[in-house]
């Protein structure tokens, strides 16, 4: 990227922990700290994200935003609208990229008065440059404006364009909602380790070392992960005890409607805070 590529502003409407990521990886990448200004009204959280990342902060917005070439809206769905609405006097024709989960793009098209909308659902790995984002374009979007994405999602792991919010969604449930998935798997096998005699510190190492070792076998190949299981489990070994178990148990049917219920409550949350909303 050379300085030439770098917009003049790039603004953050939100200093939570994926705004910090993107900013974070942004940084380290090579963009000018200077050239990001986030929107945050907490001062003690403004003042950790100019020690950690000497970046420009403002407690509300202001004239200054009317620099930003792009704003990143990073607060919360139920208040989208509202710091839309706030802070719409104060910026001019940026492309505008939102990270809250389950507000359409048409909806946010409509409060800004702008088809340049980009919706990027990441994921929390973003924060270690492991996450993985789904990102959809309205028709108002420019190749530049894809290329722009792109680099400002660089430092937070791969990511991949989707065709439709109803797609988008569909990541909310999978990869957006995932990594809480994950940890409730790693909780309840650690507790398992216990039961048995680890200590905490132990139990922990050790589940984590078998989460990571099986990872990095499944990514070695393209052996189906059912396969990759049934390698595992010898004919009346201590393997198909315990899949056997976890089957009567219903595990793989729990996390099927686990999936599916994160993406209802997806498509309820543009319900709930998107058009359907009265002005």
């Amino acid at each position: 990227m050379t300085d030439s590529s770098f917009p003049r502003q790039l603004a953050f409407v939100g200093g939570g922990q994926m705004a910090s990521a993107l900013a974070g990886g942004l940084v380290q990448a090579g963009w000018p700290a200077q050239a990001i200004l986030i929107v945050e009204p907490a001062a003690s959280q403004r003042s950790k994200l100019e020690s950690l990342l000497g970046v420009l902060t403002a407690e509300r917005a202001d004239e200054s935003l009317r620099r930003a070439d792009v704003i990143v809206w990073a607060v919360k769905p139920q208040v989208l609208r509202e710091a839309v609405e706030s802070i719409q006097p104060f910026i001019g024709t940026p492309l505008h990229v939102s990270i809250a989960a389950g507000i359409s793009s048409e909806d946010l098209a409509a409060w800004t008065g702008s088809r340049r909308i980009v919706r990027v659902m990441p994921n929390t790995g973003a924060l270690v440059g492991a996450g993985v984002s789904g990102i959809l374009a309205l028709d108002g979007v420019t190749p530049d404006d894809r290329e722009l994405v792109a680099q400002i999602l660089l430092g937070t792991g791969d990511s991949f364009w989707v065709g439709s919010d109803e797609r988008l969604d569909a990541v909310t449930a999978v990869s957006g909602s995932g990594p809480a998935y994950v940890f409730h798997f790693l909780e309840a096998f650690q507790r398992a380790a216990q039961a048995h005699g680890f200590d905490e510190k132990q139990a922990r190492e050790l589940v984590l070392q078998t989460t990571a070792g099986a990872i990095a076998q499944a990514r070695s190949s393209d052996t189906p992960f059912g396969t990759l299981r049934l390698n595992v489990t010898s004919k009346r070994g201590t393997t198909e005890a315990a899949i056997a178990t976890l089957d009567a148990q219903g595990t793989g049917k729990a996390l099927e409607a686990a999936v599916h219920a994160a993406y209802v409550r997806a498509g309820q949350l543009a319900k709930e805070f998107g058009a359907a909303r009265p002005c």
